[in-house]
């Protein structure tokens, strides 16, 4: 008789039959995105494809360290992994593909469809991210890739940092300021001590400047530093924030910028309230600290959250710390690493979606030469079909599954022991921050990590799907979190109703700039 280990492990398996494929969401150079219908739980999700994974071993790398880093970084608003399909072999295997929670839209959607925002919209929406920014920089993670198409958004405000491609982690025994030379983020939000090199020095400030052009741009409309190349942006962030001070320039590593920025006229920065002349003065206040010139002017996370702007939403029991990413887990990241070594990496962190596989890959019982019977080649006609379709404008649904499963009599053991028979349209009201402990609870105990396919998201105004409510942070795991040191409101609470009630978002006019200029 079977054990019930085995029995788990062929029901675990050939997972794929759960997903429904329903529609292609999202399109890039990695693969294709689909919207499915999990139907083990009525839960909309996106299935992102990655194609020919190991072709380049520096873009299997990046695919590894950002599904390990959302496996690690758990937090309301960071999405979610929520599965990974096993693949039908272990030592062969090219495509993955990798199940996300489903949101409808992202924050460039979001600005460029809506011109009627309130100021409880841009406050709400800045909070999520500092506080999703917090949870990051404490886990010794730099993001380094902000901005507004990298944030995904559901009509009920809610916001999730997504796309970790580019994050590095910053180990405890190196200094804070850390040198990277591969640093190739969009150049809109890109910080001034990173303009014009690709040899820079920077600390987490870097992810503050990119939050601050990121508010910015909520409360016009458009990008604030559309630069059109390295010189372009200096001249524009100058315009706006005056010629920096000769120790600022002489920290700028790039010998080609900083005499460029020393042979400058100079210029009177503008007033922000001259910039933005409808906006919170206390906002306004919070932005010049955010978009500091010297990178030791900004804010923390953790200090942007106490400024006084959040007085009415913020609550440091809903603000929790992380604990810091450990250097085993990105040891790969120390040494040159072959294709082969990538290959088993990622299968590892596969198999953290699979915890019977994970055991006995632990325990060196598994048998690695096994072809194990999965959903996988039908996966891969159905996105075929998709990506065929996708271009002619088609929405027809792909064709369905011929078999639920392999019949039970013909799956063998390797002992030869036979089977067993046996549109973003909804109300803007919805837009508060309620207080839900008990998932927050879960959300902090567990391991598994968030994450969000680039590029994943529904076209303009189409409602694709929705997902679970937002909740809040608890207060149980408190002694986990970090206090913090600055003085907050006593009365942190927030307001149920604090976001007035607002229609679906509307169309923002077409002159809108977009960011074919980016980099």
């Amino acid at each position: 008789m079977q054990s019930l280990s085995e029995m788990d492990f062929f029901t675990e398996y050939g997972e794929g039959n759960r997903y429904k494929i329903e529609e292609v969401i999202g399109k890039g150079s990695y693969g294709v995105v689909c919207s499915a219908l999990d139907t083990h739980t009525g839960d909309k999700v996106a299935i992102k494809k990655i194609n020919d994974i190991f072709e380049h071993v520096s873009d299997a790398t990046r695919i590894l360290r950002e599904i390990k880093l959302l496996r690690l970084l758990r937090h309301p608003d960071i999405v979610e992994i929520k599965h990974i399909l096993l693949p039908p072999s272990r030592r062969e295997f090219k495509d993955i593909y990798v199940v996300f929670e489903l949101m409808e839209s992202d924050l460039h959607q979001v600005i460029k469809a809506n011109d009627d925002l309130t100021p409880e919209h841009y406050q709400f929406f800045l909070y999520q991210l500092l506080r999703g920014l917090k949870y990051i920089h404490t886990a010794n993670v730099f993001h380094r890739d902000l901005k507004p198409k990298n944030i995904l958004a559901n009509a009920d405000c809610k916001l999730k940092i997504c796309d970790f491609g580019l994050a590095r982690v910053a180990f405890s025994d190196t200094p804070t300021a850390i040198f990277w030379t591969d640093y190739v983020a969009t150049r809109w939000y890109r910080a001034p001590e990173l303009c014009g090199s690709f040899f820079s020095k920077y600390t987490p400030a870097i992810d503050i400047w990119s939050i601050g052009c990121i508010f910015a741009e909520l409360l016009t409309g458009k990008p604030l530093f559309p630069g059109k190349n390295v010189v372009h942006q200096l001249d524009i962030i100058t315009d706006l924030l005056g010629t920096p001070s000769t120790e600022a320039i002489s920290r700028i590593r790039n010998e080609k910028a900083r005499r460029y920025l020393s042979s400058m006229r100079w210029k009177k920065p503008i007033p922000f309230t001259q910039k933005f002349p409808n906006a919170d003065p206390l906002a306004l206040r919070l932005l010049e600290r955010m978009l500091s010139f010297e990178p030791k002017d900004r804010p923390n996370a953790e200090e942007a959250l106490a400024d006084p702007y959040f007085r009415n939403i913020a609550n440091v029991d809903r603000e929790p710390s992380a604990q810091p990413v450990t250097k085993l887990e990105f040891d790969f990241e120390r040494r040159r690493i072959t294709k082969e070594d990538i290959r088993e990496l990622i299968y590892r962190e596969i198999l953290e979606y699979h915890p019977n596989m994970l055991r006995e890959y632990l325990e060196g019982t598994e048998s690695a030469g096994f072809m194990y019977p999965s959903a996988v080649e039908h996966f891969k006609k159905q996105f075929a079909y998709l990506e065929e379709h996708y271009a002619k404008g088609s929405t027809a649904a792909p064709p369905e599954r011929q078999h639920n499963s392999l019949p039970r009599p013909s799956v063998l053991y390797s002992d030869n022991r036979p089977q067993s028979t046996a549109n973003i349209t909804e109300d803007l009201s919805k837009c508060v921050l309620k207080d839900n402990t008990q998932e927050m609870q879960q959300a902090s105990a567990s391991v598994s990590a968030n994450g969000v396919p680039q590029g994943g998201v529904a076209r303009p105004g189409k409602v694709v799907g929705s997902v679970l409510r937002y909740g809040n942070c608890s207060t149980s795991t408190a002694e986990q979190y970090e206090h913090r040191q600055a003085v907050r409101n006593p009365n942190p609470a927030l307001a149920t109703n604090s976001v007035s009630p607002r229609g679906s978002y509307p169309r923002r006019s077409p002159s809108c700039k977009t960011e074919t200029g980016e980099s």
